[in-house]
Order: C-alpha cells, then structure tokens, then sequence
C-alpha cells in the first residue's frame, strides 16, 4: 500500500504542490548511537538542479544513500511523486546515481555500457539500439560507441556514466561528487556540460560536493550542511549575498568579518528611498578603533535578526572581497581603515591584495586589474586605506546566535583572567 505524503509535514512547499518531486521529511539516521542526520525536512521540485553543499562529514552523501535506497532512515518519510520510499530498496525506486568512480564495465564498449540496464529490463533489442543511438547523440558520444571505457578521457567516462544512468528515463538522478576526479580545466567544462544535460533531459538532479564554486555555478538551489543539518537552503545568489549565518558565510566563498560595536538603534528611521522597512542602526567598526583619531560611525540597515540589539551590542559585517575598494590613505573623500599590503596577487582580469590593518586583523580586497593605469599595483608592505559604500556588508549576529554586548565581553574577560 503506497502512502501519500502528510501536507502537516511539509516544510517549504512550492505555490504549485504538483511540481514537487522529491519530499523529505524528518528524516534521521543514526551510526552506532551517533545522529548523523537530524530531522531532515526538503522538498524538491520537478527538473531542479539541487546541490547538497557541506564539509567532509557533514552528512551530504548519507542523505544521498537513503534517497536511492543504499540505507534505510532511523525515522522519517521519503515521498517520491506521492510516493513513499522508505523501506523500499534501491532497485525498486525510479532513481538512479552516478557516482565518483563511474563503476563502468572495462570489458564493453560505450554503447553495451550504456545498454546494460535496458538488457537487465529485457526491453527489444531494436527498442535498445535506438535509445542507445539517441543517447549517446545527446552526450556527444556516438562517435566513440565502440570504443572502450579504458580507451576515453576522464570527462568522457563521466558522460558515458550519465547516459547510462538517464537511459533508464529515472524521475531524480543523484551524482555523489562525480567531477572531483577529474582535472581543474576538465571540471570547469563538465560543470557546463552537466547543467546542459539537466536541462536538455529536464531530469530533477541532486548533486553532492564539497567544492563552493561548484555549487553556485550549477545549482538552481543549494542545501548547506553542518553537523547533519542544513544551515540554508536558497538559490546560490542567497547563499551568497544573504548568509543565514556565520558558518555558511564562511564556508561560501571568500569572506571578510568585521566587528562592530551597535552606537545607535533607529527602529522607524527611512532607508535610502525614503520607506520604512525594519529600521537603521549605526554602528562604529571595531577594526577603525585601533587607529589614531576619530572614526566615523555607518549608517546601516537594520538587519533582521536584530530586534533586541541595543546600543553597545556587538554584530558581524560581513563583506566579500569585490565589495572592498582600497585608497591612498591621505584620501579625506572616503573614510576608512587604514592598513598596509602584505601580498599582491595579479590573476588576469582581478588583482587580489591581502592587507594587514591596524589591529592586525588581515583581510583581503580583489579589484578588476586596469592595464590603462600604471599605477593600479601596490608595493610590499605600501600604506592604504581601505572603504566600501554602506550597504554592501551584510550583518550577521555572533556565532551562537547570541549578540554579545561590549561590556559582557569585559566581564567574560575578568572573569578568564582572575
């Protein structure tokens, strides 16, 4: 008897229920009395492209194996099409996994590779050869059809791996880490060759890695993952510009924090356009303290977390390296930290300076390289000031969600040294 799936338990189902393809809910799993998975709740849409991001441990390739059927989950229900999964094995679900090492057959050629689960269905030979045909046409691979797997390039194994895997026309295609073999160059074109082929088979994708740029390259959605629970879910330009909180801020991407100490708190104070959304505060930046003279205090949104913050807390500004601009010191136009270059790296179209302010606190600015100004470099150990426009940062609380204030930091502190 199949089960349909409880609407109580869904946990971000989409404006149209009958796109939802994949549905996880409150799954857990558990090694040796060991949580790895903890309450896991996910929808997944008809033809998305989902990465489940995280670090080594995290859980990522667990929850993979309980989706096709490899595990069975502690707790929790797995519906697939309304369907519920748990307790199914994995040959009886319509899913299919390529994994890191494509597991292809060295004794056959590309095509009969690519034929094998249609032979194990014992679907018509005639029916086999043109489906073959086609699918070798759309991975670009009909010309090395009777060639073996040994005799191709690591891009070309993954591409037969995936034609055999999508042949048996599954609803949802699971990849564990399937580019981490190959080479960077080779990665970079997979990466483009996999989302084409999503998009030309408009098959739902999961996709598992622990490489940043990967996942928002690729992804229509990233799930981030920590310790067996997910940080975030959003589309990568949220995960990016919007972290949830410090870890995916600083798990995503290259990140700069900065401290600040909250000097104002304007709940019905306008933005910039005028409207009153959630608020001002200013804020003097903690890094700008260890400098001689005054120090300018930011105007900035107030961010969402940040109800109970009062006057002394301590937030997080978080900042990426394109949004810092660096200046001349003596520059009175822009206010500042001032610092010094520690290292300059020339990449092509960016130059990336590591700089050390004045507290010690080192951080790292990345600016487009424009061959038209010569003096567009920076000598070793060279003073400058470095700035951005307010509103680029985004403002996170501290680690434990908690917003620790200035004087409870004093206390903590007389209390560790006495």
């Amino acid at each position: 008897m199949t089960n349909s799936p409880p609407t109580a338990h869904r946990n971000s189902v989409s404006p149209d229920d009958d796109k939802v393809l994949l549905q996880l809910t409150g799954l857990k799993k558990t090694y040796d009395q060991t949580e790895v998975l903890k309450d896991i709740n996910l929808d997944i849409k008809h033809g998305e492209f989902l990465t489940l991001l995280g670090p080594s441990g995290c859980g990522k390739t667990t929850l993979l194996r309980l989706i096709a059927g490899f595990e069975q989950p502690n707790a929790g229900a797995i519906y697939l099409d309304g369907v519920q999964m748990a307790g199914l094995p994995a040959d009886k679900r319509p899913v299919n996994t390529v994994f890191q090492q494509y597991a292809l057959f060295p004794h056959m050629t590309v095509a009969q590779n690519v034929a094998y689960g249609l032979k194990l269905k014992k679907v018509p030979k005639d029916e086999i050869n043109t489906r073959v045909r086609e699918m070798l046409a759309m991975v670009q691979l009909e010309h090395l059809a009777n060639r073996k797997p040994q005799d191709l390039s690591g891009g070309q194994q993954q591409r037969v791996a995936i034609a055999r895997a999508v042949i048996n026309r599954p609803k949802l295609l699971l990849l564990d880490e399937p580019l981490s073999a190959l080479d960077h160059k080779l990665r970079l074109q997979m990466q483009s060759e996999l989302k084409r082929l999503q998009r030309e088979l408009g098959i739902t994708f999961v996709f598992v890695t622990h490489d940043q740029e990967e996942a928002l390259s690729m992804s229509d959605r990233i799930a981030v993952m920590k310790d067996g629970t997910f940080q975030q879910i959003g589309t990568p330009i949220e995960i990016y510009e919007t972290p949830a909180n410090l870890f995916t801020a600083k798990f995503i991407g290259e990140t700069n924090l900065f401290k600040a100490e909250v000097q104002g708190v304007y709940p019905e104070q306008p933005d910039r356009d005028g409207n009153v959304t959630n608020g001002r505060i200013e804020v003097e930046v903690c890094e700008a303290q260890a400098q001689d003279g005054p120090t300018a205090l930011r105007n900035l949104r107030r961010p969402n977390f940040a109800n109970d913050v009062q006057v002394g807390d301590i937030v997080n500004l978080l900042l990426r390296p394109e949004d810092l601009r660096i200046y001349d010191p003596k520059d009175t136009a822009h206010s500042g930290l001032l610092g010094r270059v520690i290292e300059s790296n020339y990449k092509g179209s960016t130059l990336d300076s590591i700089i050390e302010l004045a507290n010690g606190h080192v951080i790292k600015a990345s600016e487009f390289f424009d061959e038209d100004d010569p003096s567009f470099d920076y000598k070793l150990y060279e003073a400058v000031k470095v700035a951005w426009v307010d509103g680029w940062e985004w403002v996170l609380p501290e680690e434990d969600g908690a917003i620790k204030s200035r004087t409870a930091q004093n206390v903590t502190a007389q209390k560790d040294g006495s």
